[in-house]
């Protein structure tokens, strides 16, 4: 049975949704166009239910995603209206960002992950967050990646490399949720 949360300790991460991706040579609008779809369902749901959403940007020295740069902006055509925004310059949104102080000082307890890459900055902050303690929930389908190519030569597919990522979050780190049941709440308890 799942119960309804609050929205006070409850809120939305928007990881790495932003326009400096375009300017990578793995772009596929293609691919993007899912994602932004349930993405701003997520983002709409949010706003409605008085869930906090939190803007997190990567942020590097140089190239697209450099401020200099100018595309440290957020992914067109998305709509967000966040409560805070933060800087990273790691994979997890909690080193050296400040998001970490300010969950904390906010009464946070549960995290609904999403954004850009789903292997990556999402997967990192994820396992990070679960190690602190935060109940998390894993929005899969609203995260963005690209096919990659092993070491062996073999490419996978942004959809293997999605499954990957929540097979081995499902149960340890998070809870693998759909756009509509990370709205809806979150199960008392979470099968280890």
């Amino acid at each position: 049975m799942e119960q309804k949360m609050s929205g006070h300790d409850t809120v939305l991460l928007v990881i790495d949704a932003q326009e400096s991706f375009r300017h990578r040579d793995y772009w596929d609008e293609n691919l993007a166009s899912a994602y932004i779809d349930r993405q701003q369902t997520l983002i709409d749901g949010a706003q409605v239910d008085g869930i906090p959403i939190i803007q997190i940007f990567h942020v590097d020295e140089n190239g697209p995603f450099s401020e200099a740069s100018g595309f440290v902006s957020t992914l067109a055509p998305l709509r967000i209206a966040p409560k805070a925004t933060f800087r990273k310059n790691r994979h997890s949104a909690l080193v050296g960002s400040g998001l970490d102080v300010w969950l904390t000082e906010n009464g946070v307890r549960r995290i609904l992950v999403s954004g850009i890459r789903t292997e990556q900055c999402c997967e990192t902050t994820t396992r990070h967050a679960s190690d602190l303690g935060y109940q998390v929930d894993y929005v899969g389908e609203a995260t963005l990646t690209f096919p990659m190519t092993d070491v062996t030569g073999r490419t996978w597919s942004a959809r293997e490399i999605r499954d990957r990522t929540e097979l081995v979050l499902s149960g340890r780190f998070a809870r693998i949720a759909t756009v509509e049941q990370a709205l809806a709440g979150r199960e008392k308890s979470l099968a280890a």
